[in-house]
């Protein structure tokens, strides 16, 4: 099984990461920051439904910095959703902000309602760290998913990823007559492999959500991951792998009922070649963002030695002994991946 000792260190954005945000469109200038929204003097604790501890809190802000603060939310929501355009978000207010009180990040999220018709949507505030801002790009260029966040300076803002989170889908849905448990299996052998190739780690059930979409007259299943925080920092390559959390296991198990090894390497191959197909069309950006993280420190090298000798025993490939950072081993792991789907085209030809 998959286990992480202890909590993650949070790594800085050094200024070769910061060049590469403020680039490709992410670094914003905001009027408030995280340590401003950490400037709160009361809470109380937050329950579900069902009266259940969700251990989150809700905080309040003295009155002398309210405005001031709201002003600010409302601020970082229309960067992130509308582009900074306040004009067009005049109905928009925030309803409540929220602590994670038991994350190592201590994220805040931020409850915004549109007063004309009571909708309502999330966003999140966290402190920037390196590893997560990798995790979040590669996401967005490697996988189906679009991941919308901006930074500025120590603070990171991003989106509300909707999903059943997968816990909860493992729980209410997973017996359900209506599941197409084929589909189902299918879409997390690719989100395996996927996590597995771009190194993203700490996929247990409560970090990716399951968003279930009618198609034609079947469920179609997307699971998509919520925290990026274990952005290659482990030096365990079991870390990486979705299959060998336990809190996974009633969809392993599902899996085994219903898929057979070849039809496991087919999906495996499928996704490989969707990663390929991504790479070839993202142009400089993977290169840009890869070159970046080869150079930056965001692990302990004594993880880097760890999950590079794996990875050389796993793929029995000595180019990994090379590796001197978690971005040279992310680099080879892609580069793999383009081989063996070049690799594959040359022989059906």
């Amino acid at each position: 099984m998959a286990f992480i000792s202890r909590k993650k260190s949070i790594y800085p954005i050094n200024q070769d990461l910061r060049k590469y945000l403020i680039k490709y469109g992410r670094e914003i200038k905001l009027p408030i920051h995280y340590d401003d929204i950490a400037q709160f003097d009361n809470a109380i604790t937050l329950y579900d439904k069902e009266g259940k501890d969700t251990l989150w809190e809700t905080v309040f802000y003295p009155p002398h910095r309210i405005d001031e603060i709201y002003r600010g939310l409302k601020t970082m929501y229309v960067e992130l959703k509308i582009g900074g355009d306040l004009s067009v978000a005049r109905h928009l207010t925030v309803d409540r902000v929220d602590l994670c009180v038991y994350a190592n990040t201590r994220p805040f999220r931020v409850r915004i309602v549109n007063t004309l018709n009571d909708n309502f949507d999330y966003f999140y505030i966290k402190r920037a760290d390196a590893s997560r801002i990798y995790g979040l790009e590669l996401e967005h260029i490697l996988s189906p998913n679009r991941i919308s966040y901006i930074s500025s300076g120590d603070t990171v803002v991003e989106e509300h990823i909707a999903g059943v989170p997968g816990n909860q889908f493992i729980k209410n849905h997973l017996k359900d007559k209506h599941l197409n448990s084929i589909r189902l299996v299918k879409e997390f052998v690719k989100f395996n492999e996927r996590c597995f190739v771009r190194l993203l780690g700490d996929m247990h059930s409560s970090n990716f959500v399951i968003i279930a979409t009618q198609d034609f007259d079947e469920i179609h299943y997307r699971i998509r991951a919520i925290d990026f925080d274990q952005q290659s920092y482990e030096g365990k390559k079991t870390v990486f792998l979705p299959q060998y959390f336990k809190q996974n296991n009633p969809i392993i198990e599902l899996g085994y009922s219903r898929l057979s090894p070849e039809s496991v390497h087919q999906y495996q191959s499928e996704e490989k070649s969707m990663i390929a197909s991504r790479l070839n069309t993202t142009g400089n950006r993977i290169f840009a963002l890869t070159d970046v993280m080869a150079d930056d420190d965001i692990a302990p090298f004594e993880n880097v030695m760890h999950l590079r000798n794996q990875l050389a025993d796993h793929y029995e490939n000595s180019v990994f002994y090379g590796c001197e950072s978690m971005g040279d081993i992310v680099k080879e792991s892609l580069r793999l991946v383009l081989r063996e789907v070049e690799e594959y085209h040359r022989n059906i030809r």
